[in-house]
């Protein structure tokens, strides 16, 4: 009887590498108090809420960049362990009040109870002066769905009223057209001098209070050649109640998401002007990435990215406690404690991973994901030998679950790694929860994904092992209505850190498999992402 010994050595190998893997995780390498120290110092109020160009972005780089350092990681094969992320600061002040005129009475909107407004153009005043209205549905021009709301329009000059998330092209599960950054970049595209979203708290999943604590004040945009001047003049959201008495103006009432949504729903002008004026302080200035590299030892040029963002949204508004310092512990300090923690377990375990591994804390992503879309426009690793984009962003503050949840599940093949290291803690994979949020476009994950890089986002799912579904489905809920992108969304030695030890275990093991076998994950099919990996890879 003839052996084949190639066979058997890959089988030998896949047994041994199974093995490890199990003893790794049976060894959980990573531990809720250690996560839990790293989110005490990266959320305490003398990092001043962790927003670039301040002290803060100093004092936390400083901190991540010493971790990784202390570990004996490499710094990037840029040289450093920061890469230099080019930004502009425009702290725009807009009118108190936003005048629209021509119905049977003129409104006015008031600043942050009505409305708010920004402006990417890079200029100290930006004036937009009875600029006509028109509702526009969803703003969206999607042709492999046959949809296109701005056909037959001339928005040249005039500013577009739209709707958060998209006409449902995937059921409940909303598309990249549903995001409130593609609604600015396809109205500047469409020549509208300006864009205003209706801000609706079940379909945005988050309540106004987030859009005027995230869209007001000094805002940051990677810096651009044209200075941002093919942009809109005005960027900018309105609450529902706004938009419902502005529309009803114009005659249009009852549903507008269920009239948006129709096939042969076509553009209205409202034949109502607007008026608004930003005036603007611009700052030029260098925010940065931390980036680490464990060298493989056996395919050193193929590399496999952990991600999470340090930054958040530094000093602001006060809560009715007085709080100012916007903090960030679970959104994305955690994250940040889970990268660093997770460098220490890659360093610790003993079969060192054959492909090198990148620990990337990038900056901006509050802002809209700068850090990792400039990483990915200037990638200090090659795209076409990058592996896979590990994602950790927000993961929960209560406690273990029974579930493990995938944002986007079933874009790529990471799902299947995950399915796989779940399966052997006795854990469900679940998908998106609330799949219209569009969770998958919202980190910095996406940055990856778009240029092709299998990319993954997970967090903890709701079925908590100490108090069960309905109890951590509450937890969820009280978050986003009370403490995301709030002051008071802070560290307390009573947090339960148990749960992003449990993500952050598994994430490691599909890394540390990841980097230690010759294949490529891909995307899976229906995936918009499929094509851009393909050609990158040459197939």
């Amino acid at each position: 009887m003839k052996i084949n010994i190639n066979l058997l050595l890959l089988f030998s190998g896949t047994f041994l590498l199974t093995a490890c893997n199990r003893q790794e995780k049976s060894a959980q390498p990573i531990t809720a108090d250690e996560i839990k120290s790293h989110i005490a110092v990266l959320a305490n109020d003398s990092l001043m809420g962790r927003k670039p160009f301040t002290a803060g972005e100093d004092k936390a780089i400083a901190y991540i960049s010493k971790q990784f350092k202390s570990l004996g990681l490499e710094p990037g094969d840029n040289g450093s362990y920061f890469q230099e992320v080019p930004m502009v600061e425009i702290k725009g002040a807009p009118s108190e009040t936003m005048e629209i005129a021509g119905g049977k009475s003129r409104m006015t909107l008031h600043y942050l109870t009505d409305f708010v407004a920004s402006t990417r153009q890079e200029q100290s005043i930006v004036e937009l002066k009875n600029s006509p209205l028109v509702f526009v549905g969803y703003g969206v021009v999607a042709p492999e769905y046959h949809w296109n709301d701005y056909a037959g329009l001339d928005v040249k000059g005039k500013t577009v009223i739209v709707l958060v998330n998209d006409p449902g092209f995937k059921g409940d599960t909303m598309t990249y057209y549903g995001r409130w950054t593609y609604k600015y970049e396809e109205a500047a595209h469409q020549g509208a001098a300006g864009v205003i979203i209706v801000h609706q708290t079940k379909a945005a999943s988050y309540p106004w209070s987030v859009v005027s604590s995230s869209f007001t004040g000094a805002k940051l945009y990677l810096q651009q050649k044209d200075k941002h001047m093919g942009r809109c003049k005005l960027e900018g959201w309105m609450t529902e109640d706004a938009a419902k008495n502005l529309l009803a103006s114009a005659g249009i009432t009852g549903d507008i998401r269920a009239l948006a949504s129709k096939k042969d729903f076509k553009a209205v002008p409202l034949n109502l002007n607007v008026s608004l004026t930003i005036q603007n302080q611009l700052k030029y200035s260098t925010s940065h990435n931390v980036i680490a590299k464990l060298k493989g030892t056996a395919s050193p040029d193929e590399y496999i990215i952990y991600t999470a963002h340090w930054d958040h949204l530094g000093i602001g508004k006060p809560d009715a406690k007085g709080d100012s310092v916007y903090n960030g512990a679970v959104d994305n300090a955690d994250g940040v404690a889970s990268l660093i923690s997770m460098a220490k377990a890659f360093i610790e375990v003993k079969e060192k991973p054959k492909r090198s591994i990148i620990f990337l804390a990038v900056t901006g992503e509050e802002q809209g994901l700068l850090g990792s879309e400039y990483y990915a426009a200037h990638p200090v690793y090659p795209l076409n030998k990058t592996i896979a984009d590990l994602n950790m962003d927000a993961l929960g503050n209560y406690g273990e679950t029974k579930d493990i949840a995938i944002t986007g599940k079933g874009q790529n093949d990471l799902d299947d790694y995950v399915e796989k290291y779940a399966k052997q803690d006795g854990l469900e994979v679940v998908g998106d929860k609330n799949p219209g949020a569009g969770g998958y476009y919202r980190s910095d994950h996406f940055s990856f994904a778009k240029v092709g890089v299998p990319a993954i986002d997970m967090n903890n799912g709701i079925n908590s092992v100490a108090h069960g579904a309905d109890w951590g489905k509450k937890q969820q809920e009280d978050y986003t209505a009370h403490h995301y992108h709030q002051p008071s969304d802070n560290y307390s030695p009573d947090m339960d850190t148990g749960g992003m030890a449990q993500v952050a275990n598994l994430l490691f093991n599909v890394g540390y498999e990841l980097s230690n076998e010759g294949t490529f994950p891909g995307w899976k099919k229906g995936s918009e992402f499929k094509s851009v990996r393909e050609q990158s890879l040459g197939l």
